[in-house]
């Protein structure tokens, strides 16, 4: 049972994760509470080290009754956390080894422009298409859904458009300004991810947000919904664009491939995949592969030859397109991240300081 002492620690920790500008705070027994900083794990040794009791009282202050039982039913549960008109974080309570563990994510309260977040400004671009499918693709914890907030936000500010997002949970809140905007919560304002993104080919949406597409129907309806006059924006946890197309046709039965393959290269606009890469000063940066559907990469989508693109990437500059080694290439020379870290993050870094001449 929590108790006020609870509350009031859960409280400090979390004020704690703003006044820091950590991201993610962890709550894991036998370990200090953990602030995650600049990507890096810093423990609170001040704090006292958590107990089963501790992480299983904090984790009821956090979730609330409904959430606890379907915890309990299933294992983990995926929430958002309001925390004083303040911050918002997205939440994961999970069992691991029998005791609780929770993961907390700070969800910035201001949408940043793609300029403040050191994005590329041309994937504006995206916003000013009618209709087609736009993926943002990276791991876990670089950026996606701020890029797509930003994109959201765009046509929030500059056109008059319906906008539905569907997310697991909420992560960006926006208010409305040209656009009406609706932000639907899995679980809490629909049962399932598929009902609701059926749900929105009947909700006169001109522009639908998918938080992931996670399997062989959500891909499947947010193609359809981008064929049939809706601008899609969605991520995947996918490395790079080849991989993306390639993962998306490989969810589909072999039978099937074909046709979906057609409706891709039909559908697709672009992939932004982006990676957060620690600055020579400190910090954080975005490094950006960006490809943009032409002739050539639709012609590969058909051809079942996506292993090409990153060719058609990188002779595609004057197109707006870069590859994610020419992006890291980039902030070595502009002196904002160093070579050895851009080679850890490098595809190829066998070639890549041929990149740096």
């Amino acid at each position: 049972m929590a108790t006020l002492h609870t509350e009031q620690r859960v409280k400090n920790l979390m004020r704690l994760v703003a006044q820091q500008g950590a991201s993610d705070l962890h709550l894991v027994v036998g370990r200090y509470p953990t602030l995650r900083i600049e990507g890096k794990l810093f423990p609170l040794t001040q704090d006292k080290m958590l107990t089963p009791e501790d992480t299983e009282t904090m984790s009821d202050v956090i979730m609330g009754e409904e959430n606890k039982k379907k915890f309990l039913d299933q294992g983990q549960v995926d929430l958002s956390y309001n925390f004083e008109d303040k911050a918002r974080f997205r939440v994961n309570v999970f069992f691991q080894q029998g005791y609780v563990s929770v993961a907390m994510r700070l969800i910035p309260r201001e949408i940043k422009r793609l300029d403040e977040l050191n994005m590329p400004e041309m994937l504006y671009d995206f916003t000013k298409v009618t209709q087609g499918l736009v993926l943002v693709v990276g791991p876990v914890g670089h950026g996606k859904s701020t890029t797509l907030a930003a994109l959201i936000q765009e046509i929030n500010h500059t056109q008059e458009k319906h906008i539905i997002t569907i997310e697991d949970p909420i992560e960006y809140v926006h208010e409305q300004d040209k656009c009406i905007i609706n932000q639907r919560e899995v679980y809490q304002d629909s049962k399932t991810f598929q009902s609701a993104l059926k749900a929105v080919l009947r909700e006169d949406a001109n522009v639908i947000l998918v938080g992931e597409l996670r399997d062989l129907e959500s891909i499947s309806i947010a193609m359809t919904a981008a064929e049939t006059g809706h601008l899609i924006f969605a991520t995947l946890h996918t490395n790079d664009s080849a991989q993306t197309i390639d993962r998306i046709i490989d969810v589909f039965p072999s039978h099937q491939q074909n046709q979906v393959r057609s409706q891709l290269a039909n559908t697709l606009l672009g992939v932004i995949s982006q990676r957060l890469v620690p600055r020579a000063d400190g910090g954080r940066i975005p490094a950006v592969e960006i490809m943009i559907k032409n002739h050539a990469v639709e012609n590969l989508i058909r051809e079942d030859k996506s292993y090409q693109i990153d060719n058609v990437i990188e002779t595609s500059s004057d197109q707006g397109m870069v590859t994610m080694d020419r992006s890291l290439a980039n902030l070595v020379r502009q002196g904002v991240v160093s070579l050895d870290t851009a080679l850890s993050f490098a595809k190829e870094p066998s070639s890549f300081q041929t990149l740096l001449r």
